[in-house]
């Protein structure tokens, strides 16, 4: 798999590693490289950020929201792949990126954009109105995601199911890595119609989302995405179930699996498992 876009696991995994590292830093200073990443410009950027404290960091989907106390937030989206990388005063730096944080006692992060991504510097007045967040969905791991969410979520929505799930109004951090083998697990074709699932279809897709998200999560996320740390995940080929493995038996029925076009994305499926 080439670098795509971090999905829930890899910025839940980089949540947690800025929460532990940063908390409660004061930024020194910030170099901005790519201009076009940020929603102001750079000079105004920078004044509003420097000496503000790290407070409260959190995730909703494939967004970073760091608070700077005492009112502002940073929303860090890290595009179709990015390397946002922790070091420390005696860190040599990346050869390559386009944004630095650097605090008081001279750690930081640097963030490389493979392609494109956001980095954002809102008053906390502006989030309600902010167009890339604000209708965010709830996430999978928070408590309000529950079952009869899930079943209200879906009823009279003749939406496919696969694009209902992606659709980051509806649930925020799914995206064509782990829809893969969520729909596997719960056996569903990714072009049923959300409506005509049955209560037990979706109670197994319902553990599906939970269980395929948490399993990477536990391992760190994608093999191919580094962490806070620059380590690499150990979420790998060999823990996927159907996705990404064109040709090869289904683990239940052995029959190929096969890469289908749905919509604008590609699918894997077992076409026994998961018929239409």
């Amino acid at each position: 798999m080439n670098k795509i876009m971090p999905e829930l696991p890899e910025i839940t995994v980089l949540n947690r590693q800025m929460a532990k590292e940063i908390t409660g830093k004061h930024i020194h200073e910030v170099e901005v490289c790519q201009p076009k990443c940020l929603n102001i410009p750079p000079e105004q950027f920078v004044e509003t950020a420097v000496s503000k404290a790290i407070g409260q960091i959190y995730s909703r989907g494939k967004w970073l929201f760091i608070k700077l106390k005492p009112d502002y937030n940073l929303l860090i989206n890290l595009g179709m792949g990015a390397d946002l990388l922790y070091f420390k005063p005696s860190s040599k730096l990346p050869e390559k990126y386009q944004f630095k944080l650097t605090f008081a006692e001279h750690s930081g992060f640097t963030i490389r954009f493979y392609w494109f991504g956001y980095i954002h510097l809102l008053h906390e007045k502006e989030l309600n109105q902010h167009k890339l967040t604000a209708k965010l969905g709830i996430s999978p791991l928070d408590k309000e995601f529950t079952k009869q969410y899930l079943v209200k979520l879906l009823e009279k929505r003749k939406a496919r199911i696969k694009s209902l799930l992606m659709d980051q109004k509806n649930i925020a951090g799914i995206g064509n890595v782990y829809i893969q083998d969520i729909l596997f697990n719960a056996r569903l074709h990714p072009n049923r119609k959300a409506n005509n699932l049955s209560d037990q279809e979706i109670s197994d897709l319902y553990d599906a989302i939970k269980n395929v998200l948490n399993s990477s999560i536990k391992k760190g996320g994608l093999a191919y995405e580094k962490n806070f740390y620059g380590q690499k995940g150990n979420f790998g080929t060999e823990d996927f179930r159907v996705g990404y493995k064109t040709g090869e038996p289904c683990p239940v029925c052995f029959a190929p699996i096969e890469k289908i076009r749905t919509g604008s994305t590609s699918s894997y499926i077992c076409p026994k498992c998961q018929k239409l």
